[in-house]
């Protein structure tokens, strides 16, 4: 009989993660485990999400509770009434989610409350900062959990701290959970993705990018967007970055930071960035395009965690604009600088980047098949 996984994806990087173990089922597990797909609807704009399905060949999901936005307080709220009456009716093995979102903590809270085993996909990190609420849910799922799956050495000694223990025998349970350092399900899809985006994606010719020519930068959190002083210091640390090298600057646009930008920022500074040919804010990319841009990019500046890997995987070294990152390792070994919106850190860190060549990239994430691993695990643990 086929073990049950309801999947819960509600932000764009979920759903990107997903299309690694949907994947995994569909080629190696498919006469073992049924997999039904619920969108929270925490991402519902059409660039944001929905182009992530058809380009990355996810079905349709089997639910969609379209929540929208809110209030952390109100959305998850939301998410909790829905999910519940959706685990009722399916009555899963378990239930699988995804990272930090307030989809996670939804999905993690309302399957433990009614005794549904709970597997959380990038278990363990911890950026030790409680201010942001994405490390007050990744820490609340873990210890709901059934089933942690990290995708680092550094993610596994955090659960260790904290009292999980890797030595757990027989079946897994909630007062029993097991852990696992499983590789990373990104570093899966950039592998897999990487021939199809060199194949296939325009995006670089379409905005006449050259290689190595231009600085792929993207800023959606709301500590930068929401805060018109770290507005500032990021897009003039930006623009200076620009004139002083010469390189492009590539912007896909957050639709919070669209909306933020013109309200933010000094009205002078704002019209220098729409004025400037080289910096070149162009519409939200998908997964196949965001790839291209990452791969040929002489450097990545981004506040986004997953980014932050894939400047990794891809061998380009990257400015955090992030006080903390769950990501230390790429920070320890010299990779990313962590940079905040500090005007002064940025370009500095900027500077050291660029003119350091004795870069090296040890396989932090595994080997590419951590989909695999979880699955297999899934089978024998649950």
């Amino acid at each position: 009989m086929k073990k049950k996984i309801v999947t819960i994806i509600g932000a764009r990087p979920q759903i990107i993660k997903s299309s690694a173990i949907n994947r995994a089922i569909k080629t190696h597990f498919n006469d073992q485990l049924d997999e039904i797909i619920v969108h929270t609807g925490q991402h519902y704009d059409e660039n944001m999400s929905a182009i992530f399905f058809q380009e990355m060949g996810i079905p349709t999901p089997n639910y969609n509770l379209n929540v929208g936005s809110g209030s952390h307080g109100q959305q998850t709220a939301k998410m909790i009434e829905g999910l519940e009456e959706i685990f009722l009716k399916e009555h899963p093995t378990a239930v699988l989610v995804y990272g930090d979102t307030n989809s996670t903590i939804a999905g993690a809270l309302a399957a433990a409350k009614i005794h549904i085993p709970v597997i959380h996909v990038e278990a363990g990190l911890r950026s030790f900062n409680k201010s942001m609420p994405e490390e007050v849910n990744r820490i609340a799922c873990d210890h709901m959990s059934t089933l942690l799956f990290t995708p680092t050495k550094t993610g596994l000694d955090n659960l260790m701290r904290e009292g999980f223990s890797k030595n757990n025998d027989g079946k897994a349970t909630a007062n029993q959970p097991k852990i696992y350092q499983c590789g990373d399900v990104m570093y899966d899809n950039s592998l897999y993705f990487s021939t199809i985006s060199a194949e296939q994606s325009t995006i670089l010719s379409a905005n006449d990018l050259i290689e190595n020519q231009y600085v792929l930068t993207t800023i959606h959190r709301d500590s930068n967007t929401d805060i018109a002083e770290n507005m500032t210091a990021i897009f003039q640390a930006l623009l200076d970055i620009q004139h002083e090298t010469g390189l492009k600057i590539v912007l896909p646009i957050h639709p919070r930071t669209k909306s933020k930008m013109e309200a933010q920022l000094p009205a002078e500074l704002y019209a220098k960035i729409l004025t400037n040919s080289f910096f070149k804010i162009i519409p939200p990319a998908g997964f196949i395009d965001i790839i291209a841009l990452e791969k040929n990019a002489r450097m990545l500046i981004t506040d986004s965690g997953g980014l932050q890997k894939e400047a990794y995987f891809f061998q380009k070294s990257c400015v955090i604009l992030r006080p903390q990152t769950e990501w230390v390792e790429i920070v320890e070994n010299g990779n990313a600088v962590l940079a905040g919106s500090d005007y002064t850190k940025i370009v500095a860190a900027f500077k050291k980047l660029h003119s350091k060549t004795d870069f090296t990239f040890p396989s932090f994430y595994g080997d590419g098949s951590a989909a695999e691993f979880i699955c297999q695990k899934i089978l024998e643990d649950l």
